[in-house]
């Protein structure tokens, strides 16, 4: 069995730096290239696709006009998207109103009570982490950070907005929560996470008569326990939703609020881009897991993503698809955290990275395929500049970090700043 020691990307040696000081091709020669395991690796045959010619200034206009044209009627008038045979995709569109699941019924008084658990930093082991520690309601909620602090997972991992939570049936990169309230429970009790017990929240909220009072208000029924706790969490996660961008203003009939540069990037998303093969339906995401190559197979800070759930070889390198709503806000990105937009954008236009099965690996049932959904495309440099244009046109306000005042405690201090 190979040795398959973990670090945290961008923290030891062996990982690749910020993608803000590494080009595309560095990235991917990187990932090709045996930086930690002593091996060559080269890139499966990829067709390479050569960049299709610039436009001048008038055809680019005249381009946007016609785009303009395809989309002025509702989404279901729209051309049919570039997506490959058996993809079951969704058209784009607004974020449908939020459903609470039966078992977890809304309320305004337990959403109050999920809302204060969610700031107070107490329910951890250390008493130094909350909730809002990684979903910073002033950073899109999610933390600016490329790993998730703090950094005891091995290896780190990009921290997700949990803006439109609510919509998700797979959770965490690796998908091992189908509910909120099991990702609400998993962010409590792992060790490597608040490391928080049962029995130390239950003792917390019930030696609080503010707490106590609230969670009678709540669950009148009955009494402080840890699973009413992680309801009330997750009943608040589901009411930070969005919608408020410019492309949800275009989606309702504003038809300029998209700039023409934004209208092409529309176009390349839904077409020659091929996006919507994984990024499609009104929150942008399959909710499906997929290889991207970007599991540094072999390095030592290999991520194998589900296989470390599910122990299934076949989902070795298999990541959550994110959401594309608000992902200007949320950077750096991908699962790793390496990556700007542009750097990610690049990646795709060059088909991801393709390790070559060789060597010690050529008969290693763990190795990551490559997801054929990817592919080169060939798009030129106003064409990535169009599609960050449109990707941009889903940013959201960012939301006020108004916390609230914890029961028996002073206000935390919040940074004026923001």
């Amino acid at each position: 069995m190979r040795d398959r020691r973990r670090f945290h990307c961008g923290t030891r040696s062996g990982c690749p730096a910020p993608a803000e000081v590494l080009s595309c091709v560095a990235i991917i020669a990187w990932v090709w290239g045996g930086a930690s395991s002593g091996i060559a690796e080269e890139p499966a045959s990829v067709a390479r696709v050569a960049a299709r010619p610039e436009r001048s200034v008038a055809a680019r206009a005249s381009a946007a006009m016609r785009v303009r044209e395809l989309y002025r009627d509702a989404p279901s008038q729209w051309p049919p998207p570039h997506v490959d045979q058996g993809v079951l995709w969704t058209e784009l569109g607004v974020l449908p109103p939020v459903e609470h699941p039966e078992s977890n019924p809304f309320s305004r008084e337990k959403v109050l009570l999920g809302r204060t658990l969610f700031f107070d930093s107490r329910l951890s082991a250390s008493g130094k982490l909350s909730c809002a520690s990684c979903h910073d309601p002033g950073l899109a909620w999610a933390d600016g950070r490329a790993v998730a602090q703090p950094p005891a997972r091995q290896p780190g991992r990009n921290t997700p907005s949990i803006r439109n939570a609510a919509y998700r049936r797979t959770l965490f990169w690796d998908g091992r929560a189908d509910t909120l309230e099991q990702q609400a429970e998993e962010a409590l009790l792992n060790p490597l996470e608040m490391a928080a017990s049962s029995d130390h929240v239950v003792g917390l909220i019930s030696a609080s008569s503010g707490y106590r009072d609230l969670f009678t208000a709540a669950f009148p029924e009955g009494g402080v326990t840890l699973s009413r706790a992680v309801q009330a969490i997750a009943c608040f996660e589901r009411t930070i939703v969005g919608g408020r961008s410019r492309f949800d203003a275009f989606l309702r009939g504003e038809s300029q609020s998209l700039s023409d540069a934004e209208m092409l990037g529309l176009d390349l998303f839904r077409r020659e881009a091929r996006c919507m093969n994984c990024h499609h339906g009104p929150t942008f995401s399959d909710g499906r897991l997929h290889v991207l190559g970007l599991s540094f197979f072999g390095k030592s800070n290999e991520d194998l993503g589900r296989y470390g759930v599910s122990g299934d070889p076949a989902d070795s390198g298999r990541f959550l698809t994110p959401s594309l709503r608000d992902v200007t806000h949320t950077g750096p990105l991908m699962h790793s955290g390496i990556f700007t937009l542009h750097g990610v954008l690049n990646m795709y236009n060059a088909g991801m990275a393709r390790p070559r099965r060789n060597g010690l690996w050529k008969d290693d049932p763990l190795f990551p395929i490559t997801s054929p959904h990817v592919k080169p495309l060939g798009l030129n440099r106003q064409d990535l500049s169009d599609l960050a244009a449109f990707l941009g046109s889903l940013e959201e306000p960012l939301d006020r970090d108004d916390r609230p005042r914890l029961p028996d405690a002073e206000p935390p201090i919040v940074n004026a700043a923001r």
